[in-house]
């Protein structure tokens, strides 16, 4: 009996172990770096007037990650950051008004920043991809706020498909959030209409560790 109860922990021990990374065959600590000089990453972002929907994009991603890929809640740190110059809604009028001293204000805050300081709810989904929550410091308009946020991250070994978009072994990062407005000192208001106060991030994000 006690021998059987000793299996039975060390095997929920292993599987609590495994849950907290990857479990693809890959050891060690590994630094993915974001930035892509073909500006295929990409965050999108979504509001509402009462005219019409708005929907942005913004490629000027850069920023690094670094984990022991077998213990990622407690090895995880990194940061990633937006140009406000990089962000566009289809709307050449817009995107000025945008990035002007009454909304973003590109000039003086020029970068949107996540600073990540750790992650829980760490989840196995498959033996290269995990989903949890990260945690950090968002800094939007020059104001930092604490925040929290889904994330997905997946794990490709280099291959020749791989080889395709980067060398070296790749991450997938993903993540939807809202921001609001008001929390970072924002008017809601563009060109003359109000838009919603929340807004809807889409992050979708590869980095390579070359």
């Amino acid at each position: 009996m006690r021998f059987i109860f000793s299996v039975l922990f060390f095997a929920l021990m292993t599987f609590s172990l495994s849950a907290q990374g990857f479990n693809n065959g890959v050891s060690g600590e590994k630094t993915f770096t974001f930035f892509d000089k073909a500006g295929r990453n990409q965050a999108t972002f979504f509001s509402t007037t009462p005219l019409e929907d708005i929907n942005g994009t913004a490629n000027g991603i850069d920023g690094t990650v670094s984990f022991d890929v077998t213990n990622i809640a407690k090895t995880i740190k990194g940061h990633v950051k937006v140009e406000v110059n990089s962000m566009q809604t289809g709307i050449d009028l817009r995107d000025s008004h945008l990035k002007s001293p009454n909304w973003l204000d590109a000039e003086t805050h020029p970068e949107i920043r996540f600073e990540l300081t750790g992650m829980k709810d760490v989840k196995s989904e498959a033996d290269n991809k995990i989903s949890g929550t990260a945690t950090g410091n968002f800094t939007l308009h020059g104001v930092t706020k604490e925040i929290s946020v889904p994330v997905t991250f997946i794990y490709l070994k280099e291959s020749e498909d791989t080889k395709k978009r980067a060398p070296g072994d790749l991450l997938g990062v993903n993540s939807k959030f809202n921001v609001k407005l008001s929390d970072y000192g924002v008017q809601n208001d563009i060109i003359g209409n109000k838009v919603a106060e929340n807004i809807e991030v889409t992050f979708n994000v590869v980095g390579t560790v070359k």
